[in-house]
């Protein structure tokens, strides 16, 4: 607008086609292009940039968190989604430019908590009182870019930075992170948790790389898949008790270098546990999947 740049947000309805469920494929690709109908816009006139944008994790789609300068702010869709109302609001004050970089929604706790990123810090929020309930001071020694919940386990948190650090948390006690990975030589960009196995850790980085990290000991199932007692033969009963013995390993499972810039998104699919795609600065979208003999393991 004018001279300056700005951010914002809006809703809008993919057409019926596209929903989940719908399996009709269009005949060929020449059939016409969907367009997207626009609900409505998320207006952060009186409170700056949009950073980010998080719909509740559980519940009817009826509620956004917008980020935006140093605000969050708290939507209600209303009247069939085509408006949004500003139901709640909080800014961060202090000294300096203070300014969201990125924020999740925890899928826990009945949904009331969020975590936000702003330069080093990592807070969390309560979003019925819109007040903090957590700090982490200096999370990255440099600014933090991207949070991620783990979906099993309802304390853990993953940040990463510019720092080229992925540090895991337990939001109980904020001190020191549970786990730090060092894997990455620039900027961390991303960082997500597998939604179905929550030792699968994907992360993207500046360093043109995306890596699939496996780190158990700190995943809802440290000793692999549980086994009941009554499935369990003589033989494979000991082989079993074997198995537990060994230590656990967190390490990287696999390096994928198919980027030639910086990697700015990773994402699993949410159809497929094994699948997963990364977006880079050369214009290449990359979909991988989980090694074999990995996805085996996990599963066997």
């Amino acid at each position: 607008s004018d001279t300056k740049v700005m951010t914002c947000a809006a809703v809008w309805r993919m057409p019926k086609e596209l929903e989940s469920g719908s399996h009709e494929s269009p005949d060929d690709s020449s059939s016409n292009t969907q367009t997207l109908e626009l609900l409505c816009h998320l207006d952060n006139t009186a409170h700056g940039n949009m950073a980010c944008v998080m719909w509740e994790p559980m519940g009817d789609g009826k509620k956004i968190i917008s980020l935006a300068d140093n605000n969050i702010l708290l939507w209600d869709l209303q009247e069939s989604s085509a408006k949004a109302v500003l139901s709640s609001s909080t800014a961060l004050e202090g000294k300096g430019q203070l300014k969201f970089t990125s924020g999740r929604w925890s899928p826990h706790h009945n949904c009331t908590q969020i975590a936000t990123a702003n330069d080093t810090a990592v807070r969390g929020w309560d979003t019925r009182s819109m007040r903090q309930i957590y700090c982490i001071e200096n999370a990255h020694g440099q600014l933090v870019r991207d949070l991620d919940f783990n979906p099993n386990k309802q304390y853990y948190l993953a940040s990463c930075g510019d720092d080229c650090k992925v540090k895991f948390w337990d939001t109980r006690n904020v001190t020191e992170p549970v786990k730090t990975l060092e894997e990455h030589s620039h900027w961390v960009w991303n960082v997500r948790y597998n939604h179905s196995h929550d030792q699968l850790i994907l992360t993207g980085s500046s360093d043109s790389r995306v890596i699939l990290s496996n780190m158990v000991s700190i995943s809802s199932e440290p000793f692999g898949h549980m086994v009941d007692d009554d499935e369990l033969s003589d033989q494979e009963d000991q082989h079993q008790e074997e198995k537990i013995k060994e230590p656990l390993q967190d390490s990287v499972i696999a390096t994928y270098e198919e980027h030639e810039d910086s990697v700015y998104a990773v994402e699993w699919s949410s159809a497929d546990p094994w699948l997963f795609a990364s977006l880079s600065y050369d214009g290449r979208l990359v979909i991988n999947r989980v090694p074999r003999a990995l996805k085996y393991h996990i599963l066997l």
